[in-house]
């Protein structure tokens, strides 16, 4: 198997788990270069499924979903990448929750380009690539 060129965010696994049509589109025509979420996506999504109003639909639809990417863990580089980006961030005066820099240190560890329609955080973080649908 290709290493994944795309590291989806937990909203646009959401949003395609939810059926957002725009976004399972722009996934299905990504999929070839290979697709991919960090662990850190994968228990939050798992967090969602359990404590959803069908869980056990949720946790189903999530399993099938997860089986057509990789997931991929955490590792000293990626913690040593977090752990700059956060004191960098911090210097500045401007933080964002430790799941987000976790998957944006998956991705730029990895060189994969981060599916996210939250720009807001990740726009913050040295050295990410981003892929976002708008409307």
């Amino acid at each position: 198997m290709p290493r994944p060129s795309y590291l989806v965010d937990t909203d646009w696994s959401i949003d395609h788990l939810c059926g957002v049509e725009r976004v399972t589109r722009k996934l299905h025509e990504l999929e070839p270069e290979g697709l991919a979420i960090s662990v850190i996506s994968l228990a939050e999504l798992y967090e969602g499924a359990h404590y959803s109003r069908d869980p056990l639909h949720s946790v189903a639809a999530l399993q099938r979903f997860v089986a057509g990417v990789v997931a991929l863990p955490l590792d000293d580089e990626v913690c040593s990448l977090l752990g700059k980006e956060r004191g960098r961030l911090r210097k500045l005066g401007r933080t964002i929750g430790d799941c987000d820099l976790f998957i944006a240190c998956t991705a730029i560890r990895n060189e994969m380009i981060l599916c996210t329609n939250n720009r807001r955080h990740f726009e913050m973080i040295g050295g990410v690539r981003l892929l976002s649908i708008q409307g």
